[in-house]
């Protein structure tokens, strides 16, 4: 027997006839005698809808009472599945965030989940019982309405699945896994059967939509396989596992795991920068006090009192308030002209096996040069290399790589 969380996303909970798919799927694996929590999304497109009503509303939404307004997708969810479980003969029941409870911070729809009680959930496994649970929401210390923001429903999942030390936490989404890159820009791009928590959230960080960041970290932290699967179909999804799990059969398997790209980017230059200390203190700090994240920094190198350009990458949606804010501290820091430009994008290499072979980076620059793909910023890690293009390369540019590092499957031999 074994204790296993079952997420799913909107596209597998949009409509009766799916939700119907949902309790065959939830029924089978309790038949099999394993103690079973199911935590689901709103239905697809639900939740921008009632985002949208806030919005209509006023634009100046507290944000307490969007959380009620938003929470309630998943409610609904829940509430249909438990509904359909019952009626196949199951022993199930919906449980609210404030019911288990789900305890987060007060940071109205961006919370954080602090603990989950698992006293209600262990009660319902020793009872043979399976509970379904609303992603996305949590309550605070005063009895409010929290959200998780976008894509919460994953961290849901996995902070249930760590609360009651379950063995595996298993997403089912509209994909069967993580591939090496986007099937729909590489048809030949192949599914990996296992990857690390660092490869998984570096894909993720990068553009990969499979998972979602916070639910990755979550899942490193406390040690939680993570099972990729389609709710449509029963063919093998990809196993998300720490380094010691796979270390011994399949760490030498391949050099690159994946590319990913993300064309959520802007990019940022301000030139002429006076060549005194303080002078990227006096824009980014600014930057950081209005929560903008800052991505890729790359910084011109002239001579001692010479003038510099600075550039630097920021999501696309905050490329308004950015340029607000530098702008009006223009004299402070002293720079000449700020150029935006939204037409770029990110495109990664990721892999455990950089951190024990040379020439990636090399190898990276080499197949762009080689299609006349020029780049406009590059940073790394330990196990990543990504670079900024202009975005009209994209797809070249993925497909020029997977073919580089070797990741193509195999065309089947022909009858």
């Amino acid at each position: 027997m074994a204790r296993i969380v079952m997420k799913f996303g909107g596209t597998s909970m949009a409509g009766i006839e799916r939700i119907r798919h949902v309790a065959d799927l939830v029924k089978r694996e309790a038949e099999r005698g394993n103690q079973v929590a199911v935590v689901v999304s709103a239905m697809a497109g639900e939740t921008d809808r009632l985002v949208q009503l806030c919005r209509e509303a006023s634009s100046l939404y507290d944000r307490r009472e969007y959380d009620v307004v938003v929470a309630s997708g998943e409610q609904v969810t829940s509430g249909l599945l438990a509904i359909t479980l019952q009626g196949m003969g199951v022993n199930a029941r919906s449980y609210m965030g404030w019911q288990l409870p789900i305890h987060t911070s007060t940071a109205h729809a961006a919370a954080l989940i602090d603990r989950i009680d698992a006293k209600v959930l262990e009660k319902i496994f020793d009872d043979g019982g399976v509970a379904v649970i609303p992603g996305f929401q949590g309550v605070t210390e005063e009895g409010h309405v929290t959200t998780l923001g976008r894509g919460g429903s994953d961290t849901s999942a996995v902070a249930i699945a760590a609360a009651v030390k379950a063995d595996r936490c298993d997403i089912y989404t509209d994909v069967d896994g993580v591939y090496t890159t986007d099937p729909r820009i590489v048809p030949r791009a192949r599914k990996l059967p296992i990857v690390t928590y660092e490869e998984m959230l570096e894909l993720a960080s990068v553009g990969a939509k499979v998972l979602q960041t916070r639910s990755v970290g979550l899942a490193m932290r406390e040690n939680m396989p993570i099972q990729v699967l389609s709710s449509f179909d029963d063919r093998p999804g990809t196993m998300v596992v720490g380094d010691d799990a796979i270390e011994d059969k399949t760490m030498e398997r391949q050099l690159i795991t994946g590319i990913a790209y993300d064309k959520n980017e802007a990019r940022i230059t301000l030139t002429e920068l006076p060549d005194r200390p303080g002078t990227v203190a006096a824009i980014f700090t600014p930057l950081a006090e209005a929560n903008i994240n800052v991505d890729m920094i790359v910084q011109s190198t002239p001579r001692a009192g010479e003038r510099a350009d600075l550039t630097f990458t920021v999501p696309k949606a905050a490329l308004a308030h950015t340029t607000d804010v530098l702008e009006k501290i223009k004299d402070e820091i002293g720079y000449q002209d700020l150029l935006a430009n939204t037409n770029v994008c990110k495109v990664s290499v990721v892999g455990v096996g950089m951190r024990t072979n040379a020439g990636v980076a090399a190898q990276m620059f080499q197949a762009l040069a080689a299609r006349g793909i020029n780049i406009l910023a590059i940073t790394t890690s330990e196990i990543k290399v990504t670079v900024l293009i202009d975005e009209e390369y994209t797809e070249l540019a993925v497909r020029v790589l997977h073919t580089a590092y070797g990741l193509d499957a195999e065309e089947e031999a022909a009858e």
